[in-house]
């Protein structure tokens, strides 16, 4: 069928009644219309049901193997250009290699860079994408610049300079996707124009039933050989194909291990699947008794993208299923292992972490660089899959024996960490729970597991109610110096406090421990727990943790109703009795939380989401709280999370006067 092009109608603005002009290489659907001075690059895809018409605004660039799906209409002003790479004036100009999806709406004067991702029904007008953006469903963009390299979540509206300097930075697993898209309207291209074409779809039709059973018993031979690769691995291998990666290993032994003296298994050149599992298993089994690592290599970038230890020493050989044909070897941990040698505390707590969407990292040393402070860093975990992140952990713990390793939590947005938690020390006691134990020592107890190494064992806040627990989380993880001070009664009504003993670590187990301190050293006295803003050398909050009498009290309650705590879990520990108040559907840690943003001076804001909507980050608010009385806002907030029951809820903390969120927490999850 003919293309449907036309010339651009005579107008009181234009009568040049130019013609859209396509590379031959391009394919235009018949069932889309170009009107006017269209310019369509080599290798472009125009879906069905497209409409490009250059014939107010013009004239129309579209780059180099860009794709434009089903629906979309692109569309200019009369007035307005910009100016596209070539450094001539457009309507619209959209680069190489971009992806605008189905319905998109771009309007001139308009300019998209070039390996951008325009999602569905979203909307370009009067702004510039710059290179390599994604933009998501359902977004508006006008009147701004883009920077390159930015992430637009769906449903967004950014209509201001400021709103797009702010911005997040696009990650692998988002461009990844954009790259598999565009991979895939390539070969929709190619298939397009081959079924136009009886050359070649003729031997295809002719060959259909022969190539069909080929294919079948090849992949049944593949499935077979392929059966006992751990599906962990096959899940790596297939990611880093989909990213284009090409894929290597290295093997050591001990003592290049602990040297890091790799050596090379060689490279695999092949893209397809099977083959390289094949060769995969073909190594492991040759390097038997050895560890074994995967390398995924960006070959544009020429540098490393993954590393990953796929076997140990340690590790069993395990037979595949029994087969008429030949069974090949892996070589793979049990998923259980994780789990048994780091207690299901630790197993907890790094599946919320990552539910959070939050990065996990480690970090080592020995004696003398802990005292020093001097921690190296672990191997990444890149991985968003439990199971797997557990295996790793569990790895870094058998390679670092007999030294401190700790665990990092770091939200990637706002590239800070948010959470140091020691799990292991060289008595091959596992750091859990970070609280302090009475004496200060911020340890916690573990006994002997069945495989020799250390379970941990839940112990008691001491001193230290869930309450300030969950102050001082808070506020480390908003960036802050914790310090304390002590008052005798005289000292107190004169306002005349004494420092306690300077806190300078930022390891919630650490200043736990000295915060016990200072309760111990001071008891009968009045402590105070200070938030102090190192660059604006201000402290923000001043919140009175003991008084006279509260010691006793606390040494004399039951041993089974003092709370344990998990960090990143508000429903691991309960207020007591004393500390509860009427709002008893709110855990203590969200109470402490309200409390201490109130004291900060910032708004108090929420917003809920479904599961749809949270896996699209398109949030919506709850009512205003408008309030800054503890009750109300507390009130409030509970009637938030009462109306959108099995929803996600998250706290907002807002700087009115810099007009920025500063805090945004999840209480509520489905």
């Amino acid at each position: 069928m003919a293309v449907r092009t036309i010339a651009a109608p005579p107008t009181p603005w234009s009568k040049n009644l130019a013609e859209p002009q396509i590379d031959e290489s391009a394919y235009v659907h018949s069932f889309s219309n170009l009107i006017g001075d269209v310019k369509v690059g080599p290798n472009v895809l125009i879906a069905p049901g497209t409409s490009i018409r250059a014939d107010e605004g013009t004239p129309f660039y579209i780059g180099e193997s860009t794709n434009i799906q089903d629906g979309v209409v692109i569309h200019g002003l009369e007035k307005g250009r910009v100016v596209g790479d070539d450094s001539k004036e457009y309507s619209v100009w959209i680069g190489k290699q971009s992806c605008i999806t189905h319905l998109a709406l771009i309007h001139g004067p308009a300019y998209i860079g070039d390996e951008c991702f325009i999602g569905f029904r979203s909307t370009v007008f009067n702004a510039r994408v710059g290179r390599g953006c994604i933009i998501m469903m359902h977004a508006l963009i006008q009147d701004v610049e883009i920077p390159p390299g930015k992430y637009v979540p769906s449903g967004a509206i950014i209509t201001n300079q400021q709103q797009a300097d702010r911005l997040p930075d696009v990650n692998e697993s988002d461009r990844a996707f954009a790259n598999h898209v565009v991979e895939i309207n390539e070969a929709l291209r190619a298939g397009y124009r081959c079924a136009e074409d009886l050359a070649c779809i003729n031997p295809i039709r002719e060959n259909l039933n022969e190539v069909t059973e080929g294919i079948k018993e090849t992949n049944y031979k593949n499935s077979v050989e392929t059966m006992s690769v751990n599906p962990d691995i096959r899940s790596q291998v297939r990611s880093l194909l989909s990213q284009g990666c090409i894929i290597g290993a290295e093997h050591a032994d001990q003592r290049r291990f602990k040297t890091k003296s790799w050596l090379s298994c060689g490279q695999i050149n092949s893209n397809r699947e099977d083959q390289v599992l094949r060769e995969i298993d073909a190594w492991l089994q040759e390097y038997q008794g050895e560890y074994v690592r995967l390398i995924g290599v960006d070959a544009h970038a020429k540098r490393r993208v993954s590393e990953t230890i796929i076997q140990r020493p340690s590790d069993t050989p395990v037979q595949a299923a029994p087969s008429a044909a030949r069974a090949t070897v892996s070589y793979s941990k049990p998923a259980s292992n994780s789990q048994s040698d780091i207690g299901t505390e630790l197993v907890g707590q790094i599946r919320s972490i990552l539910k959070q969407g939050y990065k996990i990292g480690t970090e080592f040393a020995n004696e003398r660089r802990f005292r020093t402070k001097s921690w190296i860093t672990g191997p990444a975990i890149e991985t968003q899959k439990d199971t797997v992140a557990l295996q790793e952990i569990e790895s870094v713990l058998a390679d670092h024996r007999g030294e401190y390793v700790r665990l990092i939590a770091v939200d990637p947005t706002g590239k800070r960490r948010i959470m140091e938690t020691i799990i292991q020390r060289p008595d091959g006691d596992t750091t859990v729970h970070t609280n302090g134990n009475g004496n200060g020592n911020g340890k916690a107890k573990t006994a002997p597991s069945s495989n020799g190494r250390q379970a941990s064992a839940t112990v008691s806040s001491g001193g230290l109610t869930p309450e300030v627990i969950a102050q001082v989380r808070s506020l480390l993880a908003q960036g802050l110096t914790i310090g304390t001070e002590h008052a005798d009664q005289r000292r107190f009504k004169t306002k005349s406090w004494h420092t306690c003993s300077p806190i300078d670590s930022r390891n919630e187990s650490q200043v736990l421990a000295a915060l016990q301190d200072c309760l111990n050293e001071h008891e009968g006295e009045y402590v105070r727990l200070l938030g102090i803003d190192a660059q604006a050398k201000r402290r923000v909050v001043e919140t009175i943790i003991q008084r006279p009498g509260d010691k006793t009290q606390n040494a004399t309650k039951p041993a089974a109703t003092q709370s344990t705590y998990s960090p990143y879990s508000s429903t691991a520990s309960q207020p007591s009795s004393a500390a509860k108040s009427s709002n008893s559907s709110l855990s203590s840690d969200i109470i402490s939380q309200v409390r201490s943003i109130i004291s900060q001076g910032l708004t108090i804001g929420t917003e809920h989401a479904d599961k749809r909507r949270f896996k699209t980050k398109s949030w919506q608010s709850c009512s205003p709280i408008d309030s800054n009385r503890e009750s109300e806002v507390l009130a409030a907030l509970e009637a938030c999370l009462q109306e959108h029951e099995g929803e996600y809820v998250r706290l907002l903390g807002i700087d009115a006067q810099a007009k920025r969120r500063v805090i945004e927490t999840i209480i509520q999850r489905p």
